[in-house]
């Protein structure tokens, strides 16, 4: 039995990898393989456990799950809302000049995604700053070049923030790092960052124009940019003082949102606050769900106990880089909910090396992050042998970033 449902688990990575090979979306594949491993451990029980007992295993990864799920689900409800009203796209442009350099703007981009990044999931942050990108009309080859720091970019800002990275956020709940500490990843993050950009200017020589047409503001959109600010704050200073979980403060912050466009649409037939639900990216929550539920149900057939036998075998600062190095190969969600399963022995400073690690290097290889994912979906430019040609850059920047991280950890728990 524990072959089978080990062999579910490897048919659902393989499902994952070549998704855009067999055109089967990977929430559908991880979805389906999820339960199922499950319905075969009710259905097929080993003989020491009673339904009782395997109930109580499910109940205890459904309430982690839901944890995660309904903080997504208010976080992606709030930037849906923001982008679909061109507020996001109002704010890119109104604080880039008219004319500049391509040097100076490859570094505003940076800039740009990793701090957005860290306010909104990756996917949205990847396609706000890819869409920038790609209105710049540049050559294929400086196309590539942007949209490589775009990516890195991207997943380094989600790493010092709970609202930027599933990856984060998990651990975080985990209990293994506290916001306060995350914060200070951001410093290692975005120098690394910046090495990156600096790398990559070279060759970047031109001017551009930019050109940002007639933009408009809404009074209820700058109000509910100014709550979802005021959200992430509140989250932030409330765990803080009051242990208070950020997916409560989040939902507070939605049920506002909701308050404020019934408040100012009562008089009017436009769309209804929730409707922006409906808008957010649900197949890749149902592909957490899918995955949460393997990865748990590997957990209690014991398989994950092997996981952290690297620890074993190097010191926990060098198998958290191996590990940030896997998840450029292996699904970063998958890779972080199974090493939390299988709980390595690790101080503080460790598992904030973690979350850098499983975080940012996925940068590494173009299918290792849903950022890099996006792009390619999105830019003609990017394939897997063309983002190839910077991987010694993505991993010179991405070994600057981890040792800082594990640098910060070494700081702060002394």
């Amino acid at each position: 039995m524990h072959t089978f449902l080990i062999t579910l688990a490897v048919i659902a990575f393989f499902m994952i990898v070549l998704e855009d090979v067999i055109h089967l979306n990977k929430a559908k594949t991880t979805l389906f393989l999820g339960t199922l491993a499950w319905l075969v451990l009710f259905l097929f029980p080993e003989p020491n456990l009673s339904p009782k007992d395997i109930q109580e295993m499910l109940n205890e990864n459904l309430l982690e799950i839901a944890s995660l799920w309904l903080f997504l689900m208010a976080a992606m409800t709030f930037v849906a809302y923001l982008n679909h009203q061109g507020l996001i796209e109002t704010l890119i442009y109104k604080f880039l000049p008219s004319r500049l350099g391509e040097k100076q703007l490859l570094f505003m981009v940076a800039i740009f995604s990793f701090v957005f990044s860290s306010l909104s999931d990756n996917i949205t942050a990847t396609l706000v700053s890819v869409a920038l990108v790609l209105s710049l009309r540049l050559p294929p080859n400086k196309t590539l070049k942007f949209t490589v720091m775009v990516v890195f970019a991207v997943n380094s800002g989600g790493v010092s923030l709970i609202t930027g990275d599933v990856t984060t956020l998990m651990i975080f709940l985990a209990d293994k790092v506290a916001i306060q500490d995350l914060l200070w990843l951001s410093a290692p993050s975005f120098i690394s960052v910046m090495f990156l950009a600096g790398l990559l200017s070279f060759g970047l020589s031109g001017e551009l124009i930019i050109d940002g047409g007639q933009r408009r503001y809404d009074r209820v959109g700058m109000s509910i940019a100014f709550v979802f600010l005021a959200t992430i704050l509140s989250t932030i200073i409330l765990n803080v003082i009051a242990g208070v979980p950020p997916v409560l403060t989040f939902l507070f912050g939605l049920s506002i949102m909701f308050l404020i466009g019934r408040f100012f649409h009562k008089d009017d037939d436009r769309e209804s606050m929730l409707d922006y639900i409906r808008a957010i990216e649900f197949d890749t929550l149902l592909f957490f769900l899918g995955i949460l539920l393997l990865v748990g149900m590997l957990k209690e057939i014991g398989v994950l106990d092997s996981l952290v036998k690297i620890y074993d075998m190097l010191p926990a600062v060098h198998a958290n880089y191996v590990m940030g190095l896997l998840s450029s190969l292996v699904d970063n969600v998958p890779l972080t909910a199974a090493l939390l399963k299988a709980d390595p022995g690790m101080d503080h400073a460790g598992w904030l090396s973690l979350t850098y690690g499983v975080g940012v290097g996925g940068s590494l290889l173009v299918i290792g992050s849903a950022a890099g994912i996006v792009a390619m979906s999105k830019v003609p430019e990017v394939t897997f042998i063309s983002y190839m040609k910077y991987s010694l850059f993505l991993l010179l920047a991405y070994s600057l970033g981890f040792a800082g991280s594990y640098g910060v950890g070494l700081v702060l728990f002394q």
